[in-house]
């Protein structure tokens, strides 16, 4: 291995503080990556979709074992440590990061696969008037509504849906 060949590892931040982390790890001249997706969150009693990380609490660091000082790595503010197997900091192989970037859109935000329900397959409804309920996938439509067999009062009924007000039960 040369002295300027570099890897990807795993930096672990403080909760919530990953872009404060990022931030501050740049300033000191480290190379990050911290993908980011568009998730779902509770604000205010409403479900609303923002961009947020990938990975909640972790961010990747291009480091060389050689010529980089890992000294500051860990007491940079928003950084909680270095992914680490015993002693040995976590490698992360480049084809990942390549993968992960490969998902971006033009925005750089990650664009997930859908699920793909089966029909049978038990739900959760996650946001509406029926929020909490557990139905059955039926079927998918092209607009990306879903329609589910609800038990409702004793009977069974066919409603219609967005397919991301859904997951499925684990």
């Amino acid at each position: 291995m040369t002295d300027d060949i570099k890897a990807w590892y795993l930096v672990h931040s403080k909760p919530r503080q990953e872009y404060l982390a990022q931030e501050n790890l740049e300033r000191q001249g480290y190379g990050t990556y911290l993908p980011v997706t568009s998730v779902r969150r509770r604000k205010d009693g409403k479900t609303v979709s923002e961009v947020g990380p990938m990975f909640p609490r972790y961010l990747f660091i291009h480091l060389s074992e050689k010529t980089d000082d890992w000294g500051p790595i860990r007491s940079t503010l928003g950084v909680a440590n270095l992914v680490r197997f015993g002693q040995t900091p976590t490698r992360v192989p480049n084809q990942l990061i390549s993968k992960i970037k490969q998902r971006e859109d033009a925005e750089g935000i990650c664009v997930l696969p859908e699920r793909a329900y089966k029909k049978g397959d038990s739900v959760r409804i996650v946001e509406g008037p029926f929020e909490g309920y557990e139905a059955i996938f039926q079927s998918k439509n092209t607009r990306n509504r879903v329609t589910l067999l609800l038990e409702l009062l004793q009977n069974s009924i066919n409603i219609e849906l967005d397919q991301k007000v859904i997951d499925i039960v684990n």
